[in-house]
């Protein structure tokens, strides 16, 4: 009997099958609650930001002190209060689901297979040819990432995430008071507020992205691929 061809957790190049596999269930499972996370991240964080939307560098700033730049919003602080909790609880459960899905990546191999770029893929003439279907907007109906999407991808989880992750902690006092080099590493508890405020902004424009490139390569088809972990592929 001829044994049967392992399973991918990514994409299997098969012509002839109409569905592949695209999602494991931990890629779904975790996208769907870092997407859910996020949301009260981003609603959380809207709500703290009228409560003071004024930034400054250094250790400390308040009212009436100068800043280093102000939001043009009005303050609202009986935001706050829910805010911070919302804001709290959401960031533990995305780093928590972080974490799962960084040690899946590692062990399972997942990071390797589908964001690591190939030899082709940064090649100039690769990199160009992608450059250009982005600028034209050109729909894909490729399986696999790009070279853009996977730098990207990278970026996110490698930088974007753990440093605000690190510069949220570093404007906890609790944690401050234990590991009091933590807000140093970026000039203070104002500094690194206004470092998380800049990667916030910076993860918002990547969903945005995100959602208008899923929309150019078909919604529909890439939503159910994330739910059901398979991708219809088109003739």
């Amino acid at each position: 009997m001829a044994e049967s061809a392992p399973a991918r957790d990514f994409t299997v190049r098969d012509p002839r099958q109409p569905n592949l596999p695209k999602h494991s269930a931990i890629v779904r499972v975790t996208h769907g609650i870092t997407l859910i996370s996020f949301l009260g991240l981003l609603v959380s964080g809207i709500a703290i930001l009228l409560a003071h939307p004024r930034f400054y560098w250094g250790e400390t700033g308040a009212v009436g002190a100068p800043s280093l730049f102000d939001v043009p919003l009005p303050f609202i602080l009986a935001h706050s209060g829910w805010g911070r909790y919302l804001h709290f609880l959401s960031a533990w459960v995305c780093a928590l689901t972080g974490l799962l899905y960084v040690l899946y990546g590692f062990l399972g191999s997942h990071f390797r297979k589908a964001f690591v770029p190939t030899k082709t893929d940064l090649s100039l003439r690769s990199i160009a040819i992608v450059i250009s279907n982005h600028l034209r907007l050109k729909r894909s109906n490729e399986v696999e990432y790009n070279v853009l999407q996977k730098f990207s991808y990278l970026t996110v989880v490698f930088v974007l995430f753990p440093v605000i992750i690190v510069t949220g902690l570093a404007m906890s006092p609790t944690i401050t008071s234990v590991i009091p080099s933590l807000s140093g590493v970026f000039g203070g508890r104002q500094s690194a507020r206004t470092v998380h405020f800049f990667l916030a902004a910076s993860l918002v424009l990547f969903l945005l992205v995100h959602i208008a490139m899923v929309s150019l390569a078909g919604f529909t088809t890439r939503v159910r691929a994330m739910i059901t972990g398979y991708h219809t592929k088109r003739g």
